[in-house]
């Protein structure tokens, strides 16, 4: 069996290329290590494909595939755990601030720890402070509360992972940034954390912007609620929209004993009113939504996928 995979994502990394594969060989020899070098084009617009290319012919144990156009990095993670072959599969970013040297170590993590996944952590960065550096402390500790899993580095790109974790999950939208968070739903629940070198940018420039923390949050939200709900959104959307409902409706009651019976007149004139039908409406609709999710979820073909770790006698 083959020791590891190297899954690299790569937009416009003509330059870093051959350094960085380089090194990965003189990692992998001088450990001894059986691998493979997946490298996933992004829909470069720059010659990283010729390149790619170019160091296939000289190296059989690296390995592309070239998307048409930009999907992002969760796509192109994710094709690459589909083709990864290895025992230990490795992440890492193309742009050589994650150092291959790390590689060893992550791997022996695993297979020694047995961690399900071991996430890297760059406790010294080299990004600006007030752009990267402060927003990603406030995401980690996000991100942390609500997934409950330790990792001070949730984006680190550089992490290892058993095989089975890789290809038990799917990574889509810009969820790359919460694989263990999608790992622990699907029941790997042994993470651990390794602290890495980061390197300095030496070629080109970042080709992620501020908006990413925003996608960020918005996707963390999304994987807590369909982690959750996911499998019965009426528990969800049935559960406050009938409360939203019910006090409605109590509020509606309230007004009309009021009219009838207490001669309070103008109640259409009252706030409260309004309030009342609102809250009714609503809840309606909620209920409706979760009422409307649950056929979706019971109808869709994947309504009775579920991971199981071992069978015996079967």
């Amino acid at each position: 069996m083959m020791d590891i995979s190297i899954v690299i994502p790569l937009f416009n990394e003509e330059e870093s290329l051959p350094e960085l594969t380089d090194w990965i060989d003189r990692v992998t020899s001088s450990n001894q290590l059986s691998y493979e070098v997946i490298l996933i084009d992004d829909g470069s617009t720059d010659n990283s494909w010729k390149v790619i290319e170019n160091l296939r012919s000289k190296n059989p144990h690296i390995k592309g595939i070239k998307f048409q156009r930009n999907y992002g990095k969760s796509a192109a993670l994710n094709e690459g755990f589909k083709a990864a072959q290895g025992e230990i599969i490795i992440t890492m970013d193309a742009d050589m601030q994650d150092s291959p040297d790390e590689i060893p170590e992550l791997r022996k993590m695993i297979l020694e720890g047995d961690f399900d996944i071991v996430s890297g952590w760059k406790k010294k960065r080299y990004d600006n402070t007030f752009t990267k550096n402060i927003p990603s402390k406030l995401f980690n500790a996000a991100a942390r509360s609500m997934s409950k899993i330790q990792l001070n580095d949730f984006n680190c790109g550089l992490k290892a992972y058993k095989k089975k974790v890789v290809k038990c999950i799917e990574v889509y939208g810009e969820m790359h940034r919460y694989i263990p968070v999608l790992a622990k739903w699907a029941g790997f629940k042994k993470i651990g954390e390794k602290v890495v070198e980061h390197r300095a940018r030496k070629y080109g420039v970042t080709k992620f912007g501020w908006t990413r923390f925003v996608n960020g949050f918005l996707d963390l939200m999304t994987i807590f609620f369909v982690g959750k709900f996911g499998k019965r959104p009426m528990h969800f959307f049935g559960l406050w929209g009938t409360l939203a409902f019910i006090f409605g409706l109590m509020v509606f009651t309230y007004l009309t004993i009021s009219k009838f019976f207490f001669d309070v007149t103008g109640m259409t004139d009252r706030p409260l009113f309004y309030f009342a039908i609102l809250a009714m409406i609503m809840g309606t609709q909620l209920f409706l939504a979760g009422f409307i999710g649950e056929l979706i979820s019971r109808n869709s073909i994947e309504r009775n996928n579920y991971l199981i770790e071992q069978k015996t006698g079967l």
